[in-house]
């Protein structure tokens, strides 16, 4: 008897005290307002998408660091038609030597989605501190770019980094990256903490807007490493994706022996061709240097740059004891 009067006494509690915060006010802290049409998404037609022109042509060029002080870096892009060549030459601004190497490839599939043919090639054993030039593609199509490799790791080099988070691809994504490249303190490396393209946003998972994504961030990416980290928006976890396919179909239909047969057809299709596996857009196109740190996952990994050491931390990734 004893027990139902506490527990009749805190749901009256707990509804007075919702009643309490509904009519509570705060007041008025700012008078900014968010302008809710500068959180779109450009459209697929805007100049930062752009393919660029050639068949096969080389697009969504990105780097980022190759080993674990700063003599590497790996180079990815993408293919759309073929895989075309996987090599990449390079060569310091102050000499003619020329070398190359050569990467992988590979591709995969989201739901109805098949990415273009996705180029990791990891160059090392560069000189610190200096400008390089590197080509990639072939023939009419080669697409020339350069970065510039730290100075020496030590606790007294000097070191910008930029910070970006939560992209996404809108017009304020647009003015962000622009804001980042304008800036007179001029960064030499971004440290990305998490959310990216938000793909995840559309319908199945959309993965042309990774595409269009890294297309927009080519304009940086390209010439100076981006550190990748995870978050939410990577995660692509979607084991009943086909259900959200048909399910707005069956809404609208009165229950009966058709639709309980659909909803077990459904089920069966949903358990085979589910999305189980996380991270697989992101990590199939985006390598890490995460063994140069003898980690064994590229959702977590360290480097050094310059005066800095980074810890890269997922906190959306999977871990167990002694991890």
């Amino acid at each position: 008897m004893f027990s139902k009067w506490v527990f009749c006494g805190f749901v009256y509690f707990l509804l007075g005290f919702l009643n309490l915060v509904e009519f509570c006010s705060g007041g008025i802290t700012s008078s900014y307002v968010r302008n809710d049409d500068l959180s779109l998404d450009m459209p697929l037609d805007s100049d930062v998408f752009r393919v660029p022109p050639g068949y096969n042509a080389p697009q969504q060029v990105h780097i980022t660091q190759g080993d674990h002080e700063g003599r590497g870096v790996i180079i990815s892009w993408i293919t759309p038609d073929e895989p075309g060549s996987n090599t990449v030459v390079y060569w310091a601004e102050d000499s003619k030597l020329k070398g190359s190497a050569n990467g992988v490839v590979l591709t995969y599939k989201y739901f109805n989605y098949t990415s273009g043919y996705i180029h990791h090639c990891k160059i090392k054993n560069l000189k610190f501190d200096t400008k390089y030039y590197y080509e990639v593609g072939i023939g009419n199509t080669t697409r020339q770019f350069w970065f510039i490799t730290p100075p020496k790791v030590g606790p007294d080099a000097p070191y910008t980094f930029g910070l970006i988070g939560d992209l996404g691809q809108t017009h304020d994504s647009n003015r962000t990256l622009t804001h980042y490249e304008s800036n007179p303190v001029k960064g030499q490396t971004v440290l990305f903490v998490g959310d990216l393209s938000y793909a995840d946003d559309y319908p199945f998972h959309d993965n042309t807007r990774w595409d269009t994504w890294s297309r927009f961030i080519e304009r940086n990416a390209a010439h100076q490493p981006w550190i990748w980290t995870a978050g939410n928006h990577e995660l692509d976890f979607d084991p009943e994706i086909v259900l959200s396919l048909c399910l707005p179909y069956s809404i609208k239909k009165r229950v009966d022996l058709i639709s309980v047969i659909s909803v077990l057809i459904i089920t069966v299709v949903t358990l085979l061709q589910g999305e189980t596996k996380p991270f697989k857009p992101y990590t199939s196109r985006f390598f890490v240097p995460f063994r140069a740190s003898e980690s064994t996952s590229p959702l977590w990994y360290s480097i050094k740059r310059a005066s800095a050491y980074v810890i890269i931390l997922s906190s959306y990734s999977a871990y167990g004891k002694n991890s």
